[in-house]
C-alpha cells in the first residue's frame, strides 16, 4: 500500500483552493487568454513593425518576439498578460526564487511551444511546472 497522498483536486498540491480565486484556471480559459495575447501581437507585429501575417523568413517572429516581449513585461510587472487579465487569471509563484528570473525561463518554455501543450500531472502546463508557477483565477 502507497503512503502518499492522491490529490482530490487539480492544484492541491501546490497550496491552491479547490474553487474560486486562487484556483488553479481551466485549460479553456488559459487558452483563450493566450489567443488574445496572440491576436494582441499579432496586430502590433501588422501596424507597428509592418509584418505580414504568414510572412516568412525573419517577419515570422516578429509576433513570436512581441508575445515573448509582452509575457516578460505584463507578467513580471502585474503578474498577468492583458489576455490572462480579460480572463481573469494571474500567475503565481509557486517555487521560492526570483519571480522575474521564473517569469523569464516560463516564458521562453511558452515561446517553444511543445512544453506549453503538454500537461504536468496536476494539470499545470509543463511550462508553468518547469518555471515554478501556476496560472490562477482573481
Amino acid at each position: 500500500m502507497s503512503s502518499e497522498h492522491e490529490p482530490s483536486y487539480a492544484g492541491e498540491q501546490l497550496g491552491v483552493p479547490a474553487d474560486g480565486p486562487g484556483s488553479m484556471a481551466p485549460l479553456w480559459r488559459r487558452a483563450v487568454g493566450l489567443l488574445v495575447d496572440w491576436a494582441l501581437v499579432q496586430l502590433l507585429a501588422r501596424f507597428a513593425f509592418g509584418a505580414e501575417l504568414g510572412a516568412g523568413g525573419a517577419q515570422a517572429f516578429v509576433p513570436l518576439g512581441l508575445l515573448a516581449v509582452l509575457n516578460i513585461l505584463t507578467v513580471t510587472a502585474f503578474a498577468a498578460t492583458p489576455g490572462h487579465a480579460l480572463m481573469r487569471l494571474q500567475v503565481l509563484q509557486v517555487k521560492p526564487g526570483s519571480f522575474p528570473l521564473q517569469v523569464l525561463v516560463r516564458t521562453v518554455l511558452l515561446c517553444l511551444f511543445v512544453p506549453a501543450v503538454l500537461s504536468a500531472r496536476d494539470g499545470r502546463g509543463l511550462h508553468d511546472a518547469l518555471a515554478g508557477t501556476v496560472i490562477v483565477r482573481r
